[in-house]
């Protein structure tokens, strides 16, 4: 970013249309015409098949392949690396790795952990319809894996981001409370606040570390589902900031590139008060 108002000391009440647009907008608009087609987020016509009600797709020999490249890759960097919180999700879940998970069990285990479950959604879906999801504890997830062309970056979730990365961490309790906050808190979100909340969700939800043990901890979906970021995320080119919402949200990222900024939490408790009392001071939760 380099204009006057990006470059702007930025504070919570700085009503420009510039604040109103989220960095994954401005992406979109330096991409122009050469934008994917499944980063442009779809609207839910209906109500999505929720838990049992989620069919199992025939996977071809192929997509099942490169489910488990994508698992046995990751599995290989994660321990020692990931939180202790999300190797656990990991075996609360099942999540195997000859062959792509049935969302349907994936929704009954988690539903047994933390009272969440899981929605089979097209694609990338409007925010409207996510965050509503999130604020009833459903989580929504696609069916379909990636390509093998695109085995280290696809601009649009798949279910191996969705299921490896995100599903683990709700069954930490704390962590599983505060994603239903976020929904709750994102659907009164309007104006300045929007990028606002963004921000909270890409540090946090998507690329969040935490402190245990003395140590820096993966937990966040967009790292621990890459194959980049999870040695990346902990190297020393990467600034590794103390949690703090008002410094988070108005912190600058990178959408499409690796990260270069990071936020570190003490514990998914500081997570989820930081959140009630940043979200109770701009009046999105009671």
């Amino acid at each position: 970013m380099t204009d006057d108002v990006a470059n702007a000391p930025a504070t919570d009440d700085s009503p420009t249309q510039e604040d109103d647009r989220s960095a994954f907008e401005k992406a979109q608009d330096e991409a122009g015409e050469d934008v994917d087609p499944r980063t442009i987020p779809q609207t839910l016509e209906e109500d999505p098949p929720i838990g049992d009600e989620i069919p199992y797709p025939e996977y071809s020999d192929e997509d099942n392949e490169t489910w488990r490249i994508l698992v046995e890759r990751q599995m290989e960097q994660l321990p020692g690396r990931a939180c202790t919180a999300y190797m656990k999700g990991q075996e609360t879940l099942q999540i195997e790795s000859d062959r792509i998970p049935s969302l349907a069990n994936l929704s009954e285990r988690l539903n047994e952990a933390t009272g969440w479950t899981v929605a089979n959604v097209p694609g990338l879906i409007h925010e409207k319809d996510f965050f509503e999801l999130l604020s009833e504890r459903i989580f929504p997830s696609t069916n379909y894996v990636r390509g093998r062309e695109e085995l280290d970056y696809t601009p649009a979730p798949d279910c191996f981001h969705d299921i490896f990365g995100h599903m683990p961490m709700l069954t930490q309790p704390e962590f599983a409370d505060f994603y239903q906050l976020f929904g709750q808190a994102a659907l009164n979100g309007e104006g300045s606040v929007r990028p606002k909340l963004e921000a909270f969700h890409w540090f946090t939800v998507e690329f969040g570390l935490l402190m245990e043990d003395g140590d820096e901890r993966l937990f966040g979906a967009g790292i621990v589902s890459s194959n980049e970021e999870v040695t990346h995320a902990l190297g020393d080119d990467v600034e590794k900031i103390p949690f703090d919402p008002q410094t988070l949200v108005n912190t600058d990222y990178e959408v499409y590139n690796l990260q270069n900024k990071l936020f570190v939490m003490d514990s998914f408790e500081q997570l989820l008060d930081g959140f009630k009392s940043w979200t109770r001071r701009h009046g999105l939760l009671e």
